[in-house]
């Protein structure tokens, strides 16, 4: 038990850091988009190759994970975002490529890594539960970044506010030492990584129906909310919001993701068979993105906040429920490549959607539009889920965790 609080504490804020990190330029958009006079589509394009960075990292982390160990892999996934931080200070186009792809590449692993971790260290029962309150780490990093991002961008600029962020991995990075000795211990120094890798990841999961599920769940799910974490400030600014009110009305959505994870978690450890779970959680973005994009100058901020807390609930909310359910259909000693396999599919999601909803951004002038295209997918995924509720696969799901 001690090693699980210990585990769990140290995940938590590892993607604290990461979350905080990768959501800067999302939601300090509008200083940046003022300062190098750039289009609002180019936000889509910088999350883009983001995902596509992700997507490749995510495939091929397994035998880093096994090799140097999740904890490792963990202060490497800091560094590099860290570091992306950084270059993106300089403000510079090709530093800004270089930001996206490095921030993405790096910060793909940490979710990887830390479902490897922990899942050695819970019992299956409780892997929904654990692996929610380890991803409300996402939010709250969502939240800091809303609530702390936009006045320190008022009051010291930009690039300051993104080299802050990136000295505060760089420290996390050596609190993290000491764990290693602990959490490290079952890696395989003698594991090389091989281009093959990739091949055997997809293979893995394409080829198990539970994880090829999981992993067309993730696609629309992730590309959802990288359209939303994306465009969200800057779409409520051209609607007569200033870009700190937007910020905080974004900061207090994101928090409701927080109790929603650890609520989903819970349910999905005892109650709610998991993909019953997943496909309510399915419909209630693809509703909540549709409201969204009908929001206008006239409607009260209440209402406003209010559509975009059950967008929080829903499509900031969902990883817990998907992660354990990836980790339980698993192999043993492959979880963490197998995550970064169905996670990867996610991430062709996060570049698809909002490369998407930028070009629909171009092509309508129009917000709305763009929002409630990307909730489609979701759409899908959730009857999908409907019709294959009383699957053997969830009867198993459930029987496990009584």
């Amino acid at each position: 038990m001690n090693h699980l609080l210990l585990a769990l504490g140290a995940m938590f804020l590892q993607q604290t850091f990461i979350a905080l990190g990768r959501a800067l330029p999302a939601v300090i958009a509008p200083a940046i988009i003022t300062d190098l006079r750039i289009d609002a589509a180019w936000i889509g394009i910088y999350f883009g190759l983001t995902a596509a960075a992700s997507l490749v990292a995510q495939l091929g982390c397994g035998s880093f994970i096994v090799r140097h160990g999740a904890l490792r892999m963990s202060q490497i996934s800091l560094v590099m975002v860290a570091a992306g931080t950084a270059l993106a200070a300089l403000g510079t186009p090709v530093m800004l490529v270089l930001s996206a792809i490095v921030c993405g590449g790096g910060g793909a692993v940490s979710t990887p890594a830390s479902s490897h971790l922990l899942s050695r260290v819970s019992s299956a029962r409780y892997l929904p539960l654990v692996f929610s309150l380890k991803q409300t780490a996402v939010p709250a990093g969502l939240l800091l970044a809303g609530l702390l991002a936009p006045r320190l961008t008022e009051w010291t600029g930009w690039r300051v506010t993104m080299l802050l962020s990136a000295a505060a991995c760089a420290v996390f990075v050596l609190m993290l030492q000491p764990l290693r000795r602990i959490f490290d211990t079952d890696r395989v120094p003698s594991r090389t990584f091989r281009v093959s890798d990739f091949k055997e990841t997809l293979t893995s999961v394409l080829g198990t129906h539970s994880l090829r599920t999981l992993s067309f769940a993730c696609l629309a799910f992730n590309g959802m909310q990288a359209t939303v974490t994306a465009y969200f400030v800057v779409y409520l600014t051209t609607i007569g919001y200033t870009p700190v009110a937007a910020g905080f009305v974004f900061s207090v959505a994101v928090a409701v993701a927080v109790p929603g994870r650890i609520l989903w978690g819970w349910l999905g450890s005892s109650y709610v068979s998991p993909r019953l779970m997943m496909a309510g959680l399915a419909f209630g973005m693809a509703g909540s993105v549709a409201l969204l994009a009908l929001c206008s100058a006239g409607w009260p901020t209440l209402l406003v906040g209010l559509i975009a807390c059950v967008l929080s609930a829903t499509a900031l909310s969902w990883h817990g429920i998907l992660l354990a359910e990836t980790a339980r259909a698993a192999p043993e000693g492959m979880r963490g490549g197998v995550t970064g396999g169905v996670l990867s599919f996610g991430q062709v999601g996060a570049l698809a959607l909002p490369v998407m909803y930028s070009g629909l951004l171009d092509f309508t002038g129009s917000y709305g539009i763009g929002f409630i295209v990307c909730g489609v997918p979701a759409l899908l995924v959730g009857v999908q889920l409907l019709r294959r509720k009383g699957a053997t696969h969830d009867t198993s799901s459930v029987g496990n965790q009584t």
